[in-house]
C-alpha cells in the first residue's frame, strides 16, 4: 500500500543518485544483519520511542524483507534521514559496532554528515530537521496527553483537480471540476494533478508562482499543507526551493501592533533561529504556505501606497500579508495559500497568475486506505469499513476527510461495545452527536457533574464566534465565561493547538470549524434552568437574528444553520439530554421553517412570479439534517417544484436532494439543467469475471450503473407526478436512460421533458428511455432531445412514443445526427390529423436535400407546425426547390423558416422568392452564413415586394453581400412591404450604398423597426448618417 506521500511526484535527478547511495549504505547495513536482529530492528523502528523518529507502522514493517524496509526508511524520512535514524535504532538495539560502520561508510561515500550552524546549506539542513521534528508527528482532534500519529503514516491521498474557470464563474465559490467528481472516482483519481507538481509548468510552459488549494472545511487543506513541510523537508518534493515557511492565519488574527515579515517568520519556525537576513536576500528560493485564507479577521486589501517592500519593515500585520499577496514583499518568493471557497473571489482579488487546484476529497480506494491506517487492528478496519460501505449515506460523508476522522473515530468506540456496529449515525448531526457522546462518556464524577455549566459556556463561548466569524479565542474571553479552570474543557477546547508553530499565548480554539457551529447551533436550544448565578455575557438567544445574518453571510453560517435543523429531530436532542444532562427545546422549529420557506423568495424569484420553486439546494440539506417526515413534508408545502442550476451534485448532495423528492407532496417541476452527477461505480468484488459480466448487464438492465439511479427511485417512490422534468447539460449516461424510462413510464403527468445536450445518452440511451416514456406519453407536449447522439436508430426508436402523444407541441432533435433516415422516421410518426406540433428543430442534423423532400409532405398536413428550423444542413438550392411544393400548400401555416448556414446560393433565393407569395403566414425568413451574394438579393427582391408577402423579419447577416445589394433593397422599401427587422450585419457593404440606403430607409420607412448594418468599413460621415435614423442599429 503505497503512502500519500509517495504519490505527490518525483524529485529531481541528483536526489535520486544521492538517494541510491544513500540507499545503498542502508541496504548493505541491513543485510548484514542477523534474522534476529532484522527482527528487533524493524520492531524497534515501529514501536521504539526513539527522540526525532516517527515510527513506520507495524503493518507495513510486519512481512517486510531488507528492500521493503530501506524503501520504507527513505520514504518516511527522506535520504538524509533515514540513514540516521538507521543508526538510532541500530544504537537502540546494542549494535553499536553496526551502526559505527555505517557511519563510517557515510561520511566515506557521501561525506560527512552536516553540521547545524556551519554555513548557509547547514541552516537548511539543520531546519529541515527541525521541521521533519515538528510536522512529523500528529494529534487526533481528540488526543489525549502523549497521544501523537506519524503524519506519513495516517495521511491518505486527496484528489485534486486544477480549476478552469472563466469570468462568468466568478461569483461561483465552488470551483468547476471538468467531467467531474464520477470520473475522478472511477479512475482512482487517474487525472488529479498531485501536490508536487502544482509548481510544474503547463503544457504552454507556464511555471506558476500563486498557487490556490481551494476546499471545503474539513476537507484536509490544513493536513495537505502540514505534508507539504514533512515532505519538503525530508526531500520528497519541492527541491527548487530552499526554505519553505508555514504560516497559519488564524494566528496571524491574534498578533496586534506592527511586525516586519522577518518577524513573523521567527516566530513561525521551528528550531534554531535562522539567519532570516541572508535566507530573504534569495526569495526565488521561498516558498510560503499561507494556511486557512479565509479565517483572516482582518481585511488585507490594502492601498499599494500603503503597502511595504522591505522584510524588516514593521507594520501592520495585514499591510505585510497584504504586500506579500500582492508581490509588493518578495515578489519572486512563491505561494501556496489554502481557502474555502468563500474568499476565493477577494482572494483573486489580490492575485494576478495564480493556479487553482480544488480538493475533491477521498476516493474510494483512499476512504479503504484511511481507515486501514487509522485502525490499529487489520480486523477492525476491515469490518469498520464493510460496516460503512454497506450504508450509503456513512459512506457518502467519508468522502470529506474530517468526517471520515468523525466516523472511525465513533465506529472506533462502537466496536468496543455490545452489540458492535449494528447501529451507526446516518446524518452529519448523528456523527456530531455520537463523537461528542463518546467523549463525554470518558468522564467521571465531578467532571462529569460539570458537564452542564461547561456545555452552557462552551456554546456560548461559539456563538459569540461564529457570530463574529472568530476561530480563535484569547485567555480573558475564556475566563470571563469560567471555562479556564474547567478540568473537562480540554476535551472540547484545545488551548495549545496553536502553540507548536507560532508563540501565541493562551489562545483557544475547538477543535475543528465544524464543532464551533455544532456548538453554536446547540446555544440556541439549550433551555435555561436556573443554575447560574448570573447571566451569560454573549450573544442574544434569539435565532432569528443568526437567521437575518445567515443572508448577509451565508457561506460562514451555513453548517450552523444545518445543525441547528439536525438537532431539532427529536431523538438526537433525546441523545443529547441523556449524554449532557442539559434541557434542550424545539421552541424554534416554527421560526426555522418559516425561514426556510422565506428564503426562497428571492427578488429573482419575486421578479419572475416563481415563489413556488425551490432554488436552493441547502434548503435540502437542512431538511436532510431534520430527519423528521412530518416536518419535512410542512416545510415543502407550499412550493410545486425545484430548480437547480449548474451544480457539481456529490453523492451526499444526491442523498439530500432524492431525501426531500421523497416527502415532496406537491411536486410538479424538476429543473436540474447543467448539474453534474458525481458517481463512483459500484465496488468492484472478487467474484469470476463471468459472474461479474452477468450482474453488470443485469445492473444495466435496471439502470443501477446510472449516476442518476438514486434520484430516479426517489421519484418513483414520491409517486412521480411530474408535469416539467429538465436534465439538460447533466452528462447523461447510456444507463440514464434506463432509470428514466423507469420511472416516466409511471408519471401520467408528464407535459414537458428536456435532455438536450446529454452526447453521451445515445441510441441506445434513447431506446431505453421511449421503452418506458411511451407507457406515459399522452400528455407530453414538449420534448428536448438535442445534442444527444442520436442518430436515425434513435428517431426509429422515438417514433412510437411521438405517435402516442398527438399533443406534442416542440420536438427538438437538433445537434444530432439524425440523417436523412431519421427524418423520414420522424414524419411518418408526426404526420396525421389532430396532431398539435408547433415547433421542430433539426439543426446540425446531418440532413440532404432529400429531407427536404420528406418534409414537403408533411407540412400540408400539419397545419399546426409555426416553425421549422433546418439551419446547418447542406440541403443547398435543391433542398429549398423540394421543399417549396409544401411551402406554397394552403394547407401550410408556417410562421418561421430558419435556413442559416445551408449552403445556398442566389438559386436558391430565387425559389424562395416564388415561396413568398404564396405563403403568407411566412413571417420570419433567416438566411445567414449562406453565399448569396448581391445576385441573391436581387433574385429575392421580387418575392418581398409582391403586396401578398407578409413576411416581417429577413436575416442576411455574412451572406457575402456588397454594395450592389443595397439598391434591390431600396427597392424594396419603397413598395411598401411588410418587413420590421432585416439584418444585413456582417457584410462587406460600402459607404455609397450605406448612404443610399439610409436615404431610401429615410424616405420611405414603411414598416421597418430594425435595421441591422455592418460598421466595420464605414466612414465617420457614412456611421453618423446612419446612426441618425433611430431604426438603424450597427454591429
Amino acid at each position: 500500500m503505497h503512502m500519500g506521500s509517495s504519490r505527490s511526484g518525483a524529485p529531481g535527478s541528483g536526489h535520486w543518485q544521492g538517494q541510491g547511495r544513500a540507499g545503498d549504505l542502508l541496504l548493505r547495513a541491513l543485510e548484514d544483519l542477523s534474522q534476529l536482529d532484522f527482527k528487533r530492528f524493524r520492531d524497534a523502528l515501529a514501536h521504539a520511542e526513539l527522540r526525532g523518529c516517527s515510527p513506520i507502522p507495524w503493518g507495513r514493517l510486519q512481512n517486510a524483507d531488507w528492500i521493503d524496509t530501506k524503501n520504507l526508511m527513505l520514504e518516511f524520512y527522506g535520504t538524509e534521514a533515514a540513514l540516521d535514524v538507521a543508526m538510532t535504532v541500530l544504537e537502540h538495539i546494542q549494535l553499536r559496532n553496526t551502526a559505527a560502520v555505517l557511519r563510517e561508510s557515510r561520511e566515506r561515500e557521501l561525506g560527512p554528515a552536516p553540521l547545524l550552524g556551519s554555513s548557509p546549506p547547514d541552516h537548511r539542513s539543520g531546519y529541515k530537521r527541525a521541521v521533519r521534528q515538528a510536522y512529523g508527528r500528529m494529534k487526533d482532534l481528540n488526543g489525549r496527553l502523549g497521544d501523537s500519529a506519524s503524519l506519513s503514516a495516517r495521511y491518505a491521498r486527496l484528489v485534486m483537480v486544477t480549476e478552469h474557470r472563466d469570468e462568468r464563474q466568478r461569483e461561483r465559490e465552488i470551483a468547476a471540476v471538468g467531467r467531474g467528481h464520477a470520473d475522478l472516482m472511477k479512475e482512482r483519481a487517474g487525472s488529479s494533478i498531485a501536490v508536487a507538481d502544482l509548481f510544474k509548468p503547463d503544457e504552454e510552459g507556464w511555471s506558476p508562482k500563486e498557487v490556490v488549494l481551494l476546499g471545503a472545511a474539513g476537507m484536509g487543506k490544513t493536513m495537505t499543507a502540514r505534508k507539504i513541510m514533512l515532505d519538503w523537508a525530508c526531500d520528497r518534493m519541492f527541491e527548487e526551493f530552499d526554505f519553505v515557511f508555514y504560516i497559519h492565519c488564524r494566528e496571524g488574527n491574534l498578533l496586534a501592533g506592527e511586525a516586519s515579515m522577518a518577524d513573523l517568520l521567527a516566530r513561525c519556525c521551528p528550531g534554531s533561529p535562522l539567519p532570516l537576513d541572508a535566507v530573504l536576500q534569495q526569495p526565488e528560493k521561498l516558498l510560503f504556505v499561507i494556511d486557512g485564507f479565509d479565517e483572516l479577521r482582518f481585511s488585507v486589501e490594502q492601498p499599494w501606497s500603503e503597502l511595504c517592500a522591505e522584510p524588516g519593515e514593521r507594520r501592520p500585520v495585514a499591510v505585510v500579508l497584504a504586500s506579500l499577496f500582492r508581490r509588493r514583499l518578495l515578489c519572486h518568493s512563491s505561494l501556496l495559500i489554502t481557502t474555502r471557497p468563500a474568499a476565493l473571489q477577494s482572494l483573486r482579488r489580490l492575485l494576478e497568475h495564480e493556479r487553482c487546484a480544488e480538493i475533491l476529497g477521498f476516493s474510494e480506494a483512499d476512504r479503504r486506505d484511511y481507515f486501514q491506517r487509522f485502525f490499529g487492528s487489520a480486523e477492525q478496519a476491515a469490518a469498520a469499513f464493510r460496516f460503512v460501505r454497506g450504508h450509503e449515506l456513512l459512506f457518502t460523508m467519508c468522502l470529506v476527510p474530517v468526517v471520515c476522522w468523525i466516523v472511525c473515530t465513533v465506529l472506533r468506540q462502537q466496536l468496543g461495545r455490545a452489540g458492535g456496529l449494528a447501529h451507526g449515525p446516518r446524518t452529519t448531526t448523528g456523527i456530531y452527536v455520537l463523537y461528542l457522546s463518546a467523549l463525554l462518556r470518558s468522564l467521571r464524577g465531578r467532571q462529569r457533574q460539570d458537564v452542564p455549566a461547561v456545555l452552557r459556556r462552551l456554546c456560548c463561548l461559539a456563538a459569540g464566534g461564529v457570530r463574529g466569524q472568530r476561530v480563535l479565542f484569547e485567555e480573558q474571553e475564556v475566563q470571563g465565561l469560567a471555562l479556564g479552570r474547567q478540568e473537562a474543557l480540554p476535551l472540547l477546547l484545545n488551548e495549545h493547538l496553536f502553540q507548536k508553530d507560532i508563540s501565541c499565548v493562551s489562545s483557544y480554539g475547538f477543535i475543528h470549524l465544524s464543532f464551533q457551529e455544532f456548538f453554536a447551533a446547540l446555544f440556541y436550544l439549550l433551555e435555561d434552568e436556573g443554575e447560574e448565578q448570573e447571566p451569560l455575557v454573549g450573544p442574544s438567544r434569539d435565532v432569528k437574528e443568526l437567521l437575518e445574518s445567515y443572508g448577509s453571510s451565508r457561506n460562514y453560517f451555513v453548517l450552523t444553520v444545518r445543525f441547528l435543523f439536525g438537532l431539532l429531530n427529536e431523538d438526537r436532542r433525546r441523545e443529547l439530554e441523556q449524554e449532557t444532562g442539559c434541557k434542550i427545546s424545539a421552541r424554534i422549529t416554527q421560526d426555522l421553517l418559516e425561514w426556510l420557506q422565506d428564503s426562497q423568495k428571492t427578488a429573482l424569484a419575486l421578479l419572475l412570479e416563481e415563489t413556488g420553486l425551490v432554488r436552493d439546494l441547502e434548503l435540502c440539506h437542512c431538511l436532510y439534517e431534520l430527519q423528521d417526515e412530518r416536518l419535512v413534508a410542512a416545510a415543502l408545502c407550499p412550493f410545486t417544484g425545484l430548480r437547480l442550476h449548474g451544480l457539481n451534485l456529490n453523492r451526499f448532495d444526491q442523498v439530500v436532494l432524492a431525501f426531500s423528492l421523497r416527502r415532496f407532496p406537491g411536486l410538479q417541476v424538476l429543473e436540474l439543467g447543467h448539474c453534474c452527477f458525481l458517481w463512483d461505480e459500484p465496488e468492484d468484488t472478487a467474484e469470476p469475471q463471468p459472474c461479474k459480466k452477468l450482474r453488470r448487464e443485469a445492473q444495466e438492465e435496471e439502470g443501477m450503473l446510472s449516476p442518476i439511479h438514486m434520484l430516479c427511485q426517489a421519484l418513483e417512490a414520491s409517486g412521480c407526478k411530474l408535469k416539467t422534468l429538465r436534465l439538460d447539460r447533466c452528462e447523461l449516461s447510456t444507463a440514464c436512460g434506463t432509470a428514466l424510462g423507469s420511472v416516466l413510464g409511471t408519471s401520467p403527468a408528464l407535459i414537458e421533458l428536456g435532455l438536450a445536450g446529454n452526447k453521451d445518452l445515445g441510441d441506445e440511451g434513447v431506446r431505453m428511455l421511449c421503452e418506458g416514456l411511451r407507457r406515459g406519453a399522452g400528455p407530453l407536449r414538449e420534448l428536448r432531445l438535442g445534442g444527444c447522439s442520436i442518430t436515425a436508430a434513435g428517431c426509429r426508436a422515438l417514433a412510437p412514443v411521438l405517435a402516442a402523444a398527438p399533443g406534442l407541441a416542440l420536438l427538438d432533435l437538433s445537434d444530432n445526427a439524425v440523417g436523412d433516415g431519421g427524418v423520414r422516421e420522424l414524419c411518418a410518426a408526426l404526420r396525421g390529423p389532430g396532431r398539435g406540433l408547433r415547433r421542430l428543430e433539426l439543426w446540425q442534423c446531418g440532413l440532404t436535400e432529400l429531407s427536404c423532400e420528406t418534409l414537403a409532405a408533411v407540412l400540408p398536413d400539419t397545419p399546426s407546425l409555426a416553425e421549422l428550423h433546418l439551419g446547418g444542413n447542406a440541403v443547398g438550392d435543391g433542398g429549398v426547390r423540394r421543399l417549396s411544393p409544401g411551402l406554397r400548400d394552403p394547407r401550410c401555416r408556417l410562421r418561421s423558416l430558419r435556413l442559416w448556414q445551408c449552403g445556398l446560393t442566389e438559386l436558391g433565393c430565387e425559389t424562395l422568392a416564388a415561396v413568398l407569395p404564396d405563403s403568407p403566414s411566412l413571417a420570419e425568413l433567416h438566411l445567414g452564413g449562406n453565399a448569396v451574394g448581391d445576385g441573391g438579393v436581387r433574385r429575392l427582391s421580387p418575392g418581398l415586394r409582391d403586396p401578398r408577402c407578409r413576411l416581417r423579419s429577413l436575416s442576411l447577416w455574412q451572406c457575402g453581400l456588397l454594395g450592389a445589394c443595397c439598391e434591390d433593397v431600396c427597392s424594396v422599401l419603397r413598395a411598401g412591404c411588410a418587413l420590421e427587422t432585416l439584418d444585413l450585419s456582417e457584410n462587406s457593404l460600402d459607404n455609397g450604398s450605406v448612404r443610399a440606403l439610409c436615404r431610401a430607409l429615410g424616405q420611405h420607412p414603411g414598416s421597418l423597426q430594425r435595421l441591422w448594418l455592418p460598421s466595420s468599413g464605414l466612414d465617420e460621415e457614412t456611421l453618423q448618417e446612419a446612426a441618425a435614423l433611430e431604426q438603424v442599429k450597427l454591429v
